[in-house]
């Protein structure tokens, strides 16, 4: 699990992270703050702590953005302890608020249990990449505040290439994973889903997330 750190204070960034490491968590961080929802999001984080006093702009606008644009949870890891701050944190999107100073184990234990809420309640239910979230539980796919309902196809093409990201899935192994018969298919039924999937993806603002390696296959 990958846990992304936004926080201004360097000390504060490197002791969070040596202490979720020992746990077996992987740490990321960046100091570019202009950019700071931007490097979150292609760290494709499993968790964010997040600090509320930020340079460029606060948590708050952060979190939002970042909730608008992508499901993964968010715990606000604050000084500002005040009951407006929590509400607003809570209200633009965070999923817990833990005010500084902390201890350590306990907010661990907070980790923990929202990332088993999660993500192992119902494991693999929801994959996210490159600022797409698809619910397969839900049969839907959403990228900055849109959403799209998929079929049935449509919807293993796109998680079979999610959980191969970065990775060419060549036609023949698409269409074994999809239809798993000895019956011959039409690879035009390939087409036609592909063609629908992008139609989708490019109706919520991804008109280039899915990718033809002419010869090869496709990826994400």
């Amino acid at each position: 699990m990958k846990i992304f750190i936004i926080e201004d204070d360097a000390s504060i960034r490197k002791e969070l992270s040596r202490f979720l490491q020992k746990y077996g968590y992987e740490c990321g961080t960046d100091d570019d703050f202009e950019r700071i929802v931007e490097k979150c999001l292609a760290a494709e984080p499993d968790l964010v702590l997040l600090d509320l006093n930020l340079p460029y702009q606060d948590g708050f606008q952060i979190c939002r953005e970042l909730r608008r644009k992508s499901g993964v949870p968010i715990i606000v890891l604050t000084s500002r302890s005040s009951d407006f701050d929590e509400l607003m944190s809570l209200n633009t999107g965070a999923d817990d608020y833990i005010t500084k100073p902390y201890n350590a184990q306990v907010l661990l234990a907070r980790i923990q249990k929202l990332i088993s809420r999660v993500y192992e309640a119902q494991p693999g239910t929801v994959l996210m990449h490159n600022g797409l979230t698809l619910n397969l539980m839900r049969a839907t796919v959403s990228h900055g505040g849109a959403e799209a309902e998929l079929t049935k196809n449509e919807m293993g093409i796109l998680r079979l290439l999610m959980e191969n990201k970065g990775n060419i899935i060549p036609r023949d192994a698409i269409i074994d994973e999809l239809w798993q018969s000895e019956e011959f298919i039409d690879e035009n039924t390939l087409n036609v889903n592909i063609v629908r999937l992008r139609k989708k993806l490019a109706g919520i603002g991804l008109p280039d997330y899915l990718q033809t390696k002419r010869g090869m296959g496709y990826c994400v």
